[in-house]
């Protein structure tokens, strides 16, 4: 995915909607700060998740790192590769290493969310 088209989070997370379907991971920003990804707890599939609620943790091997909602909806599928190659983020995190997609979510809070500009205007004060 073109991160130009994505928004995001403060806590770093991506989310794009792709004909009503929401897929999120994290960005190139969070995966730099993780270093190498060692393992993936993933959520459930059907799983209802409030924004800002622990949607998954990512564990590197400089730290583990909880991964938020960041709108509130359900969980639709998730990337069960992840669990094999949990590098596949560091690899592709705006492609093949996305973490969850979410159906039946909150509309208004994802046009609240910050688009490509604001985000990388966001970083330069992080």
């Amino acid at each position: 995915m073109n991160p130009d088209t994505l928004k995001y989070t403060e806590e770093h997370e991506w989310i794009i909607n792709v004909d009503g379907t929401y897929i999120i991971g994290i960005t190139e920003y969070a995966v730099d700060a993780l270093g190498e990804i060692t393992f993936v707890e993933l959520p459930e599939v059907g799983k209802f998740l409030e924004r800002s609620e622990d949607i998954a943790i990512v564990e590197s091997v400089k730290a583990a790192n909880d991964i938020y909602a960041p709108i509130c909806g359900t969980v639709f599928a998730v990337n069960d590769t992840l669990e094999m190659e949990p590098d596949l983020i560091n690899r592709d995190c705006y492609g093949k290493g996305w973490i969850v997609k979410m159906k039946d979510v909150n509309e208004e809070e994802y046009a609240d969310l910050m688009d490509a500009r604001s985000y990388r205007g966001y970083l330069k004060t992080v």
